[in-house]
């Protein structure tokens, strides 16, 4: 199930795609369920599929404007150098534990949506990344249990404003920007990506391909992402982990490549699909 956040005539709403279509839950359980985070606060996936048996798209997508499909998260978990190749492209030491790093919602945007080059910079970075977004709750959760805590998955850009992430040791600023990052286009729900699935993730720039891995090369797997982020903080559903990006980023390429307006950047991620965003000046 693809479950997709929207704005239709100046209204939020959410569905179930079909096709090049949106079966709308907003107006069949929209009354207990008002988004997708509720939905999951409340354990509704399989309310949302009985309710959607057998109907046709109310909406078409060219028609909406898409959110990110967690357009409310409680928190927004960043992953830093969690592919061994960009680790080495940035010359970071080695660290036995993640790198954790936070976003807030205003700093995203949906599907198709502009991604806005701040007018304090022109050092605006892409980073392909895999979201995993929680659906069930849990504190000290087992790297065994792990796979059961997850809703679903969605593809990310963690846009980064390099010279104000560099200009301290802490990266929040250059990653918070209002509208850098990329979130969508919509989640495929886990049932339909079994667990221990090796996914790929590929970014592009203007049709060509800067980042190219899979899930199998990441530092700290899926599972280890959870069980540390949930030692030390409780796990909500609809939070999300954005769980790091490979190497090939533009900062480290000679010369370096930065996103400008114009661009299209596109991050596909196996199983799930490709998110799409444009750049433009703030």
């Amino acid at each position: 199930m693809k479950l997709a956040s929207y704005q239709h005539n100046h209204a939020a709403g959410y569905g179930i795609v079909e096709g090049d279509g949106l079966v709308d839950l907003s107006r069949r359980i929209g009354a207990r369920y008002p988004d997708i985070r509720t939905l999951l606060l409340h354990a509704g996936l399989d309310e949302a599929r009985k309710a959607a048996a057998g109907q046709k798209p109310d909406l078409r997508l060219a028609d909406v404007r898409l959110l990110p499909p967690i357009p409310n998260p409680g928190k927004i978990f960043c992953i830093g150098l969690n592919y061994e190749d960009h680790r080495q492209e940035t010359k970071r030491e080695k660290t036995e534990a993640p790198a954790v790093f936070v976003r807030f919602p205003e700093s995203q945007v949906g599907h198709d949506q502009p991604i806005l080059r701040p007018r304090e910079s022109t050092k605006l970075d892409f980073e392909g990344e895999i979201a995993v977004i929680i659906g069930k709750p849990g504190r000290r959760i087992s790297e065994k249990d792990s796979w059961g805590h997850i809703a679903g998955y969605s593809c990310y850009n963690d846009g980064s404003v390099r010279d104000w992430q560099w200009a301290t040791t802490q990266w929040t600023a250059g990653k918070n920007f209002a509208a850098t990052g990329g979130f969508g286009p919509w989640m495929v729900t886990a049932d339909e990506i079994p667990a221990e699935t090796e996914l790929t993730l590929i970014t592009r720039l203007n049709g060509v391909e800067m980042q190219n891995t899979t899930t199998a090369l990441m530092v700290h797997s899926i599972p280890q992402l959870i069980a540390h982020l949930s030692t030390w903080i409780p796990l909500e559903p609809g939070d999300v982990i954005v769980s790091g990006t490979p190497g090939g980023v533009g900062a480290r390429r000679d010369p370096p490549v930065w996103m400008k307006p114009g661009d299209i950047v596109e991050i596909e991620v196996g199983r799930v699909g490709i998110l799409r965003n444009t750049i433009a000046d703030d």
